[in-house]
Formats: C-alpha cells, structure tokens, sequence
C-alpha cells in the first residue's frame, strides 16, 4: 500500500498533528478489513492547497519546514510517476479521505483515473473498503464526498469574501497601513476576541510621512515625472521625505525607489476610501487586480490625504507619459537578441542578483549593474565576466570531473573529506555544550556566595538570588538536553549514502560511439542549476538526436529521495 495525504497551508495547520493522523486513520481502515494483509510502504504527501490543478501540484517545499514524524518518499507527481513504473513498491494507494487527494472533483476523478488505468485502486479509509462485487454504491457516495467537498470550499471563499466587503465597509484596515498613514488600534467588536487581546485597525495620517505622500501627487501632476525622477529628488533630502521601511529589515535600502514611488499614486486609499483585494495575495503570485475587481467603501472612512480629483489626475499622468522618458536623450537602439549559454545561472557574489548577458563588441560577458538607488554599500557600478573563460572552465570540470578517467576516485576523495569536515563540526559542537555546562554549573554555584556574606540579607535581595538561581538552572537543563540528543545522533555522512553512486557512471572513453562528452555549445541546453554551494548534477548530450540522457545527476537524486526523511540531509548534491 501507498499513503497518500496533503494539509492545506502551512500557516493556519499543524502538518505535524495531521499527517500522522491521516496515516493512522489508513491504517486502521486497513486493520479491519484486511487484518494482517496490507502493509503501507511508501508515504506521499504535500503541504498544498487542494484547488491547484494537478500539473501545479506536488512541487511545495512547505514539508521541509516541519519535523513531520512520517518518512516522505514524495508529493503527488511522486506517487503518479511511480505508480506509471512497472517494479512500483505498492498496488493500493489509500488516504484518508477523498478531499485529501484533491478538493476539486475535476482533479480528483483525473488521478483516480490515471491510477485506476495502470491497475491500481484508490481507497479512502472513511469509505467502505470492497475488495469483490459491485461498486456503484462505493463510486455514488465517493462522488457524493467529492461534490461536497467542492461545495464546502466555494461557499466558505464566497462567505469570506462577503465578511471582507462588510470589513472594509465598516473603515477597517486589511495588512500594513500604506505610506503616510499610521494603524490606530480599536478594540475588537467581538467580546471573547477582545479579551484575547485581538485588535482592528483603522487609518489616521502620519504627520511626518502624509505630507510626502502629498508631494509626490503634486510632482507627478504637475511636471509630470516618471517614477525614479521623482525617487532621485526625495533621496535629495531624506531628512525632509524619509524613505519607506519594509515589513523585513533585511529589504528596507534607506532610499527611494523606483517600486516605491509607484505605489504611492497608484494607492487609492489615500483619498480616505477604504479599498480591498486590490492585490492578489494567497494565489495568482501576488498578480495586481484590474481596478474593477477592488472593492471600495461606499463612504470615506479615514481622513484622507490628497482628493478623489487628484487621484484621478495622477492615474492619467501615466497614459501621457507612456513609452516617454524623463531625461533627455537618445532612446536605446533595438537590441538583437543574443543567446547566451549560461543565462540565468550566474550570480554576483557582492549583491547575489542574477547577473544579465551582454554583447560588447563581438565578445559575450555576464553584467551586473544595479540601479542607483538598489545599489549596495561597496558594490562597484559595473561587475562583469566574460564568457569565455567561463565555458572553458565548464568544459574542464565536465571531461575531468564527470566524464574523466579518474572520476570516481576524485569524487570517493571529495565524499571522504566532507565526512570528515562533518565529523569534526559535530564533535566541536559536543565540546561547546559540554563546556557551557561546566559553565553554567559553576555560576551556579557562585550565585550563592553573596548570601554568605550578609548577615540578614533583604527579601528583595533573596529574591533576585532566587530568580538568577532559577534562570540558571532552566538554562543548564536545556543545555544538558541538547548534549545528550547530540550524543544520540550521529552525523551526517553523505559519503556513505552516496558511496555507491560513485561507480554507476562510465568514464568518457567506456561510453558508446557518438555519446562521447563534448565541449558546452550555444545550442546545448544545461539541465540542472547549481550555485557557489551546491553543485549541479550532469547530463550526457546525445549529440545525435539532440536529446539529453540522464547520467550522474539521477543516482544521486534517486540515493537522496530513497532516503525520504522529512528533513532533507547533506548529500554530495547539496
């Protein structure tokens, strides 16, 4: 048998609690009716809404987030592609229920078929399980489920819907106020809400911050300049327009961009209407909504900071200024589109963005060259690389490391160094706990001394004593719990899991005529991506039928994905 099970975010649910109970509901529906028969051996699931069509799903990673107490082998795509395979571990697949597989009847029949089509049943543990006879009554009632389940999905989106109508009807606030604006808190309508300490938010004007907002309107109407104009002359006196901050302050620049600017005009709420699903936020990838699919309050509901008009007004300033430039000068020649061999996989190691191609003169180079107001403290204007030297390394690495005749010696040497480096950060980190304990043991025998100095110490004094005493020894339980689960777990040792990958390769002169490796081309394709840290697997090009045919790169990924842990371990692929 095969597990098959899916919860819906990773926010709002606790994959931890509902895997495990899923899994255990299917083994109790396999308990009954086939006592001693059935054996579950693989385990697919996915943190992923179920409304996703079926090509779309099985990709999340939310699962790597959580210590999930069940082995994964896998999500959906998984399960479907071994399923296809004729030496598959499992001829039953069973979940829990029939929403777990899809809450869209459409995708849920789709892989009900494709599985019944390769001879393999699909069970629910909440349907009768009926291994001979008729099944219309089963099909009925699983069809019944999955209507409901459908039902029940749509009609809470639309009373949701209809609570954020009323939400933004009544001046309340939905995420973080934009720029210019401050939340005000008011108590919760709802009494058992309140006494949680749960809050709503309404609008009311930043009295440092609205007046740029103002600004910005009265520049964009009346000269009529694009947005990073507008952005360059408030970085021109940031004491007097201060820069927006980002939720996470690892985002915020400390300066007006180009983004950032565009937002302002582009903010309805600011003429005191209160405005939702302006932005699409849980699907769709955050896409902006037509302006037809917001929803307004019929009222103004906070003061606003600039009119209606004016609102208006700045929205039009785009339709003049469309294809125009604030600057003068030339406009850039049509550019001749250039294929680039590495495009997409080389980063700048001072800003890690994604360096672009360019041609200068006949010669191919990789170019990072950030705007102005993106560019990082100490990153030089201009950084490129050529490619030449680049695909000359590439070609190296390939005929020596991959295809080369001392292939699997150089990679048996690079697996045994990393068990080592793993074995000397594990016993580093033992020796750390250990000496923070002896620490924490003599402070607290020290946190005494005082006390037998004193006579009559004070109660607040003994108190103080006490509490340090208390945090201490709090903290040298924790670390004694820490050292003895290190103790029990052993390190990572990817060589060893990986040792027998080493050999499944020919080397380049043991490989048939016409696959012998060649040097990186325009018209190749690389298959798989690696970074500074993690090294990207190989494919043998077929220079015959120009299709790629898996080498190195599958052993590896197949020794790691047979694994299936919940956390994914150190492998020689990553």
């Amino acid at each position: 048998m095969a597990f098959a099970g899916r919860t819906s975010t990773e926010d709002k649910q606790d994959p931890t609690l509902s895997i495990p109970r899923q899994l255990a509901s299917s083994q109790t529906a396999l308990h009954t009716a086939l006592p001693g028969q059935a054996v579950i051996v693989a385990h697919f699931y996915d943190i992923e809404s179920g409304r996703k069509d079926l090509d779309a799903r099985g990709f999340g990673r939310g699962h790597e987030r959580f210590n999930i107490p069940v082995p994964r082998d896998g999500g959906i795509q998984d399960l479907l592609l071994e399923a296809a395979q004729s030496d598959r571990r499992f001829d039953v697949v069973i979940c829990e229920s029939v929403d777990r597989i899809a809450r869209r009847t459409y995708v849920g029949t789709q892989i009900e078929n494709q599985l019944e089509r390769l001879g393999i049943p699909l069970w629910a543990s909440d349907e009768p399980i009926n291994l001979h006879g008729k099944r219309s009554s089963q099909v009925l009632t699983r069809r019944v489920k999955q209507g409901v389940a459908e039902w029940y999905v749509l009609e809470m989106l639309e009373k949701a819907w209809g609570g954020f109508e009323i939400h933004t009807e009544q001046g309340f606030n939905v995420g973080r106020p934009p720029y210019g604006f401050l939340a005000k808190k008011v108590p919760h309508p709802v009494a058992a809400r309140r006494e949680q300490g749960a809050t709503k938010h309404v609008l009311i004007p930043d009295p440092v911050r609205g007046p740029v907002v103002q600004t910005i309107f009265e520049i964009r109407i009346a000269e009529r300049l694009g947005y990073q104009a507008i952005a360059d002359r408030l970085n021109a006196d940031l004491e007097r327009y201060p820069a927006p901050v980002a939720t996470a302050e690892s985002r915020t620049v400390g300066r007006w961009t180009y983004s950032s600017v565009r937002d302002v005009p582009a903010n309805p709420k600011y003429t005191g209407y209160m405005v939702w699903n302006r932005k699409a936020t849980s699907s769709a990838g955050g896409r902006n909504n037509p302006p037809e699919a917001w929803v307004w309050s019929s009222e103004p509901t906070h003061p606003g900071l600039v009119s209606i008009k004016t609102f208006v007004e700045a929205q039009q300033v785009a339709l003049v200024r469309n294809r125009s430039r604030s600057r003068p000068g030339r406009p850039a020649t049509e550019k001749i589109e250039q294929p680039y061999v590495l495009r997409s996989y080389i980063y700048c190691a001072e800003c890690e963005r994604r360096m672009f191609g360019k041609n200068d003169r006949g010669r191919l180079y990789y170019v990072c060259s950030p705007k102005r107001s993106h560019l990082p403290e100490g990153h030089p204007a201009v950084v490129r690389i050529r490619e030449e030297p680049l695909m000359a390394g590439l070609n190296d690495f390939f005929n020596r490391e991959i295809f080369g005749a001392q292939r699997q010696e150089r990679l048996q040497t690079l697996l045994a160094r990393l068990d080592d480096r793993h074995l000397r950060e594990h016993e580093a980190h033992v020796t750390a706990l250990a000496t923070k304990i002896a620490d924490l043991a003599r402070r607290r025998t020290r946190v005494l001394d005082p006390l037998e100095q004193l006579d009559e110490p004070s109660q607040a004094f003994v108190q103080n004593i006490n509490e340090r005493a208390a945090q201490i020894a709090t903290d040298l339980k924790t670390t004694q719990a820490k050292l003895r689960e290190l103790r029990a777990t052993a390190p990572p040792r990817p060589g060893a899991s990986c040792a027998a990958a080493a050999g499944r390769v020919p080397p380049a002169d043991a490989l048939p005529p016409g696959d012998q490796p060649h040097g990186l081309r325009s018209h190749d394709h690389v298959r798989d991506r690696g970074d500074a840290t993690r090294s990207s697997g190989c494919d043998g090009w077929d220079r015959r039928n120009g299709n790629a045919r898996r080498s190195a790169a599958y052993p590896l990924r197949k020794t790691t994905r047979m694994a299936a842990p919940t956390t994914r371990p150190p492998t020689a692929a990553n």
